[in-house]
C-alpha cells in the first residue's frame, strides 16, 4: 500500500485522528465521510476514464477536492481506513435499484466494504441510500439510523442483499475483490452509450438534516421527512447551487438532458 497523507485526508474529511481503530472510530469516520465528499458522476459526463488506483484517488478526492462514483469514493475510504490501521476486504457488487423502479445492474458496478473489528462490518459511502454508519454483517433483525431501516438478507447463494426502508437496493458478494477487477466497468460507465451514466449527471451529499442530491439539472432537498425538487434551467444558478452543496466550481454546465424528477 502507497504511504498517503493520513493527516490531509482528515482534514478533507473534516475529522480528527483517531484514538483507536474501533467500532466509535470507523462510526465517526464514515459519517464525516459522506457529509463531506460527494457522490458524483462529472467525470462520466464528461468522458473521463477514472480510477480506482491509491494515488488517483487520493489526488481526486483529497488534493482537488472532488467527489466521484461508488468505486472512487469506496477505494478512496479503504486507503484512509488501511493507513489508519483498519482491516479492509473490498467487495464486489450489483445495485437491484435505481430510485424509480428495480433493475439489475452490472456484476461488479458497485463497491463496498467489510471492515473486521469485533465483528464484521459492512461500509458503503459510495451510495445515495448508504446507511450512516456500518452494517453488521451478522445482524438478521433491522438496523435504523438517521437515514431510515436497513436490513442485510442473506441469500442462498451466499450474497448479502441490503434493503433499505422496504426497498432492494443492492446485492454484494461475500469473497474479497481486487480493486483491479473493477477497472473495466470504469472504462465502461465512462465510454459506453448503452450505461446508466451516459451523459447523465448525479450528485449527492449527505447533510445534518437529510441530503441534498443532484440528477441532470433537478435538486432535491431532502429533510426532515420531506424533499422538495427544482429544475436550474438558468446556468449561473445551476454553477451557484453544484458548488454550494458540492463543493466543486465549474465554468460552465454540463450538456444535460431534462429531468421529469428529482432523486
Amino acid at each position: 500500500m502507497t504511504d498517503i497523507d493520513v493527516d490531509a485526508y482528515l482534514a478533507r474529511i473534516g475529522a480528527t485522528r483517531p484514538e483507536k481503530t474501533d467500532y466509535e472510530a470507523l462510526c465517526y469516520l464514515q459519517e464525516r465521510h459522506l457529509m463531506t465528499v460527494p457522490f458524483e458522476t462529472l467525470s462520466f459526463v464528461e468522458r473521463e476514464i477514472p480510477s480506482m488506483t491509491e494515488e488517483f484517488v487520493f489526488d481526486k478526492i483529497v488534493r482537488r477536492r472532488r467527489g466521484g462514483g461508488c468505486g472512487e469514493l469506496n477505494s478512496a475510504f479503504a486507503l484512509l481506513l488501511k493507513s489508519l490501521g483498519f482491516r479492509v476486504v473490498p467487495l464486489g457488487g450489483r445495485v437491484l435499484h435505481n430510485g424509480h423502479s428495480a433493475f439489475r445492474g452490472v456484476h461488479n458496478g458497485h463497491l463496498v466494504l467489510r471492515v473486521e473489528l469485533d465483528q464484521s462490518y459492512l461500509v458503503d459511502v459510495g451510495f445515495r441510500w448508504a446507511s450512516r454508519r456500518p452494517l453488521k454483517i451478522a445482524e438478521r433483525g433491522m438496523q435504523k439510523d438517521e437515514h431510515g431501516e436497513y436490513q442485510l438478507v442473506h441469500t442462498p447463494q451466499g450474497d448479502i442483499e441490503m434493503v433499505h426502508d422496504g426497498v432492494l437496493r443492492w446485492r454484494a458478494e461475500t469473497h474479497p475483490r481486487d480493486l483491479e477487477d473493477f477497472e473495466p466497468l470504469m472504462w465502461y460507465f465512462a465510454t459506453s452509450p448503452d450505461a446508466s451514466s451516459a451523459g447523465q449527471l448525479w450528485a449527492s451529499i449527505v447533510t445534518d438534516t437529510g441530503r441534498v442530491s443532484l440528477f441532470n439539472r433537478v435538486l432535491t432537498r431532502h429533510r426532515d421527512g420531506g424533499k422538495e425538487s427544482r429544475e436550474l434551467t438558468d446556468d449561473a444558478e445551476f454553477i451557484a447551487e453544484f458548488e454550494k452543496w458540492f463543493g466543486i466550481t465549474l465554468t460552465e454546465v454540463p450538456d444535460l438532458p431534462r429531468a421529469s424528477q428529482g432523486v
